[in-house]
């Protein structure tokens, strides 16, 4: 507890105040059916689902909980919500009372609705409570997401547009789940204690089906740092640059309000875009000197080789035109295609922009790196000849809120200045006198 910011550390104390309040006003309730919830909630809890989302897990407990909302009203709703104390999870113990008084909030307020909606569950017939269990749903998840996005903000741990980022796929996971809680209701009166153990079979299959898709997303990072790993072993010079490139990349599409899928795919399409260099002789990578006609045009074929590469990958999708075009210039004057203005593909106009500003802030054979600030000028420079002024206003604006960390070692190669007029120049550079 110490180690959060006071308004942190204010905000968790307020939550769990309020849900010791509303479990001191309890009325009875079926102890019998809770005991059954209960121990439903702790299993549940055991089973909870990696999701996409970075580090995220959704519990199954919510199932457990909405079931009580439902069977139990309010009162019984906050008490299965207290078990996440018990959760067999191992976290924090500040954390472990604050999900607890969280879940106990999330099901008293879903409670009081829902039996505002329907005062007589027992009279009602099932069809009639879909719509009131949908609506109760969504208000929980809310809710949840809320209290949850609430101490993550005051600790620092993370930003609004991150949890805006993340909050659909949270949701999904969450309102999924959540609908097993109103067949175990449903069930209630006609299997008593058997509904709630022929969910857990179906609680169990969607468990198996998310770790699957987790599974997938790791495949899929680990195949392409593997890539991207063979590139930068190849080029010494490179080293970092493809993660840094995606980093500057996505920092450009947040700024334009891409989300979701298509922010994945420009990750995807930085981490890849020097890819075709596993294609391009490492004689001709690493030469210190000029190179000749023949060597350079092999050196504009990288991106069409990386599009060989990878262009077979199914979930790169929208990321393959990014790779294949970003060294297009707006003016025409890039490659492979010599496309103009908006022929580019925005993907590709994005990863321009931080391809060249990580070029100039990163050592080369022939130069020491130049500052944050001369890079700023550079693209500044060939804003509306080389890049699309919008890419580089974005840019520059998230420059401005999270800074950039350029490479810290440089390679091991003496580095001679000035630099003759002659020398290979890096073909990311906005340089009028590059090759």
């Amino acid at each position: 507890m110490r180690e959060l910011p006071a308004a942190a550390r204010g905000y968790v104390t307020m939550v769990i105040v309020c849900a010791g309040v509303l479990l001191t006003t309890a009325r009875e309730v079926d102890w019998g059916v809770y005991a059954v919830l209960a121990a439903l909630f702790l299993v549940c809890d055991a089973m909870s689902a990696r999701l996409w989302v970075k580090s995220a897990r959704v519990s199954m407990s919510y199932a457990a909980t909405l079931a009580a909302v439902v069977l139990l009203g309010p009162d019984g709703a906050a008490l299965v919500g207290l078990c996440a104390l018990a959760s067999p999870q191992r976290i924090p113990a500040v954390k472990r009372v604050f999900n607890a008084a969280q879940f106990t909030l999330c099901g008293w307020i879903a409670g009081v609705v829902f039996h505002w909606l329907q005062p007589s569950y027992g009279e009602m017939p099932f069809a009639r409570l879909i719509w009131p269990f949908a609506l109760v749903l969504v208000l929980f998840v809310v809710v949840n997401l809320l209290l949850v996005g609430g101490v993550l903000l005051l600790a620092e741990a993370a930003t609004v547009r991150e949890l805006l980022r993340d909050a659909g796929p949270l949701s999904a996971g969450c309102l999924g789940f959540g609908w097993f809680g109103l067949l175990i209701a449903g069930g209630w009166e006609a299997l008593n204690v058997a509904a709630p153990v022929l969910v857990l079979l179906p609680l169990f299959t969607a468990t198996w089906a998310m770790a699957q898709v987790s599974e997938q997303k790791a495949a899929q990072e680990a195949t392409l740092a593997v890539l991207c790993q063979a590139v930068e072993t190849k080029d010494l010079y490179t080293r970092g640059h493809s993660e840094r490139v995606s980093r500057g990349s996505v920092m450009i599409a947040e700024e334009l309000g891409i989300t979701g899928a298509r922010l994945e795919a420009i990750r995807f399409a930085g981490m890849l875009h020097d890819v075709g260099k596993l294609g391009v002789s490492t004689r001709v990578l690493q030469k210190d000197g000029k190179p000749t006609d023949l060597e350079f045009a092999e050196i504009q074929l990288h991106p069409m080789r990386g599009l060989e590469i990878v262009g077979q990958i199914g979930f790169l999708e929208e990321a393959l035109g990014g790779i294949l075009h970003h060294h297009e210039k707006l003016d025409g004057r890039g490659y492979p295609l010599g496309l103009v203005g908006s022929e580019i593909p925005e993907f590709a106009r994005i990863i321009g922009v931080a391809d060249t500003f990580d070029a100039i802030t990163s050592t080369r054979s022939y130069r020491r790196a130049r500052t944050v600030e001369e890079g700023a000028a550079e693209l500044r420079r060939c804003s509306g000849t080389e890049f699309d002024p919008r890419m580089v206003d974005a840019f520059l604006r998230a420059l401005a809120a999270k800074g950039w960390q350029p490479p810290a070692d440089p390679p091991p190669v003496p580095l001679a200045a000035p630099v003759p007029a002659d020398v290979l120049r890096d073909h990311d550079d906005p340089d009028p006198h590059d090759p």
